[in-house]
């Protein structure tokens, strides 16, 4: 038996086009089941928003999202987490980087970084920071 750790995104409202956006970066499958589609409305303006939501692919990037519903607490936070996604080569990475830094603040240019050939951070447009970087052996 293995375990795996998806991130799952929380947002108010944009987990839908976030989802989509995060497909388009990585490519996949995207599985959306709307509190509608579940029979679970409690707020009729809120029938389609996402109550789960996945995008999975086959190289294995996962990530899942829903819309946490207005009766219940939700703060986005500063700093609370980071989505980070290694890749095997620079061509890759900075394929990745090219679609998701569309909208977003740069926080850290894509460029050499003393433990990998490519590293870079950004804050998505949707309010997720993301760590972009080469896997390379540990030479400490």
């Amino acid at each position: 038996m293995s375990v795996n750790t998806v991130t799952h995104l929380n947002f108010r409202g944009d987990a839908r086009p976030a989802l989509e956006f995060y497909q388009s970066v990585f490519g996949g499958d995207t599985a959306i089941i709307t509190y509608k589609d579940a029979n679970n409305v409690q707020e009729s303006s809120e029938a389609n928003h996402v109550m789960w939501g996945q995008v999975s692919t086959d190289k294995g990037f996962q990530v899942m999202a829903y819309d946490v519903p207005s009766r219940l607490p939700w703060d986005r936070g500063e700093n609370a987490f980071f989505v980070s996604v290694r890749g095997d080569t620079s061509d890759e990475i900075a394929a990745y980087w090219e679609k998701l830094s569309q909208g977003a603040s740069i926080i850290q240019p894509l460029a050499p970084a003393q433990w990998s050939p490519l590293c870079g951070m950004l804050k998505d447009r949707f309010g997720v920071t993301w760590v972009v970087d080469v896997a390379s052996p540990y030479n400490g």
